[in-house]
């Protein structure tokens, strides 16, 4: 068993190291990375990036140069890091509150077509919309939950679902620290800085759509999993009832993120790889108390999972809001045709081929004829570098996406320069004069957060390895099916962020050993590896 669950892990670490590497390397290569003229774009940045590029580079001279000021820093920054950080927290979700005051555009694409099926039977009844729907049921469940909020709350402007978004992404943060806080309290303020810089380059909380409603979801289901494991030993009754909560909570947001976006189920998948193996090693595993304990948790998600899926989907089966043809939806296998052509992501001839084809038979055929007509024509040695370029577009833009999908917005795209509104869309519109100056700051934020996990190399813990195994999922995921674009990065940021607070430590205890800044090397690096193995 010892055997099978190294080279299990072996096999993982191969792939993670092989699939980071090339998101890392095209990440630190991205055009979003330039400064001044940029041609694939036809942008350039303004004084704004230069400004902070200047910033950054003084408060590092000063911070090196000047001792001073280095103890000012690591007092307000390092020993009340929390009360710093708490600070810095409110003041960014201030900011957003107040960017999507100002800034809330009608969206177009899937997000767009959401909401107004959403706001009424009357646009739920036109023609275009029962056959997008019919097409994409996927979507149906979401749609069906906008308009619940809809007629629970009177409200269906963009403005409230950008605010319901902006609620959901938060969230989302906030149990992501409730997790660090349970597993590594003294990383909180850590974590607290690592999501206020995500935040403060996450544009998508105006975009009703299921990558951001997905993460809330996403977080808690990682939470539960980290109680459960926290409480296993049922030592005292708070710990019996932490973990009953938190097995029936975990079932259920696994099957509402099923039903809200499948593919965010894969980091469940890791979490039972992982947990499998380690099953397998431990002896306890086998005793009376352990085989009561791994029942008990499959029955209390099972049960739970069970009576979520079966309302939920009785929900969706006997809705009655929107009529839709269930004989036309598309099937799982376009999305992987599609996923073979140009650069992975959406294909308009399939696409359209998809309205016209009557049966889904008949449109998996389609596809399958499709799909090997690709694969065919690339061959082994073209799919090969087909793949490596398409994990380039599926994860080296930082800023996931953004104005890449068709009609993103439905106004004019190259707003005026009066009023803060138009201040604020000049930072997110296609032609908006900063549009180059926030690719940038995006950019330098996701290098900055891969940077950092590349360096947090060393032992490993269960926790580290599911959540590198759940980008591994998701990575190939996205290579297999349709991609093209970081946008589906979104719903696996939780174990992104996650991960780079939990490889944090360890990073800046391996750059101090690879520059020699340790006077006693081997007992601080003895240090961070306890540390790392906790």
């Amino acid at each position: 068993m010892r055997r099978f669950y190294n080279f299990s892990n072996s096999v993982i670490n191969i792939f993670w190291r092989v699939l980071f590497f090339l998101t890392l390397f095209f990440a630190l290569t991205s055009v979003n990375i330039i400064i001044g003229d940029n041609a694939t774009f036809g942008t350039s940045t303004t004084m704004v990036t230069t400004g902070l590029v200047i910033f950054i580079v003084a408060i590092v001279v000063m911070i090196y140069a000047y001792p001073s000021i280095r103890n000012w820093f690591y007092s307000v920054f390092i020993t009340h890091q929390l009360r710093t950080s708490s600070l810095i927290l409110l003041a960014v979700i201030a900011g957003q509150i107040f960017f999507v005051y100002f800034c809330h555009p009608t969206s177009g694409f899937d997000s767009g077509m959401l909401l107004h099926a959403a706001s009424n039977a009357k646009n739920a009844a036109e023609a275009d919309v029962t056959s997008y729907f019919s097409l994409n049921q996927n979507n149906l469940p979401i749609m069906l939950f906008m308009h619940w909020l809809v007629t629970l709350s009177g409200q269906s402007t963009w403005l409230f679902f950008d605010y319901v978004t902006l609620f959901s992404v938060d969230l989302s943060m906030a149990i992501n620290l409730l997790s660090i806080w349970l597993v590594k309290k003294k990383f909180l303020g850590t974590a607290i800085y690592m999501h206020c810089a995500w935040l403060m380059v996450f544009p998508t909380i105006i975009m009703p759509y299921t990558d951001a409603w997905s993460l809330p979801l996403v977080s808690l289901y990682l939470f539960c999993y980290l109680v459960m494991y926290k409480t296993a030993n049922w030592k005292t009754v708070m710990e019996q009832v932490s973990f009953v909560i938190a097995g029936l909570v975990f079932g259920f947001s696994m099957v509402i993120v099923y039903f809200v976006k499948p593919s965010a189920i894969i980091p469940v998948v890791a979490i039972v790889i992982i947990g499998s193996l380690n099953w397998l090693i431990k002896k306890k595993h086998f005793t009376m108390k352990g085989v009561v304990l791994t029942l008990a948790t499959l029955s209390l998600i099972g049960i739970s999972a069970a009576g979520t899926y079966k309302v939920t989907n009785d929900k969706i089966q006997n809705q009655t809001y929107i009529q839709i043809d269930k004989s036309r939806s598309i099937p799982a296998i376009h999305f992987m045709a599609m996923g073979v052509y140009g650069q992975g992501g959406y294909d308009w001839h399939q696409a359209v081929a998809m309205t016209f084809i009557p049966t889904e038979k008949q449109k998996s055929d389609y596809s399958i004829m499709m799909l090997k007509k690709r694969l065919k024509k690339l061959g082994a040695w073209g799919y090969f570098k087909f793949l490596i370029l398409k994990q380039r577009n599926n994860t080296a833009d930082g800023t996931f996406g953004w104005l890449k999908e068709g009609h993103f917005f439905l106004e004019n795209q190259k707003p005026s320069n009066k009023g803060i509104t138009n201040k604020l869309k000049n930072y997110i519109y296609l032609y908006g004069r900063h549009i180059a100056d926030f690719r940038f700051a995006a950019q330098l934020w996701w290098i900055t957060l891969l940077v950092i996990i590349a360096l947090g190399f060393g032992p490993r813990n269960d926790l580290i390895q599911i959540l590198r195994l759940s980008l591994v999922g998701g990575f190939l995921f996205l290579l297999l099916f349709e991609g093209g674009r970081s946008r589906y990065l979104i719903q696996y940021l939780p174990c992104i962020l996650l991960l780079g607070v939990l490889s944090f430590d360890r990073a800046i205890s391996n750059i101090k050993r690879l520059f020699g800044w340790y006077e006693v090397k081997v007992d601080d690096a003895k240090k961070a590896d306890e540390l790392s193995r906790e």
